[in-house]
């Protein structure tokens, strides 16, 4: 085997053994099955529009780590959107309505002012 042949198979194989991804997530109540592509609270399963799975798959993804704004626009809606801070609230406002309990007193997903949103892990 020449040197750049093996330079390109040990390219190939280097990446190919990753730490397996989790197949669901859950806070609480909460429980987020990636596999299904579906989300439930206290066992009910919850309607949420393609925007809001994305948006709660990406805090859950990140939970107890704080994603910016900037951060959420760019992987939710795409790079055109990082600086239209207003979509974020207004879905996140929704989303707060289906998963938490009492919405005007957040406990699971939490605004961190002027830098972004955390999905609070339950202990």
């Amino acid at each position: 085997m020449s040197f750049w042949t093996a330079r390109v198979a040990l390219r190939h194989t280097q990446g190919t053994a990753s730490v397996a991804a989790p197949s669901a997530y859950e806070f609480g109540e909460l429980r987020f099955d990636l596999s299904s592509r579906t989300v439930s609270l206290g066992g009910q399963e919850l309607h949420l529009t393609p925007t809001e799975y994305r948006l709660l798959l990406l805090l859950a993804q990140n939970a107890g780590k704080l994603p910016t704004h900037r951060q959420i626009l760019t992987k939710v809606w795409g790079p055109a959107y990082a600086h239209q801070t207003h979509n974020v609230r207004v879905h996140l406002a929704e989303l707060r309505r289906k998963v938490e309990r009492d919405p005007s007193r957040p406990k699971l997903i939490v605004t961190e002012p002027g830098v972004g949103y955390r999905l609070r892990e339950q202990k």
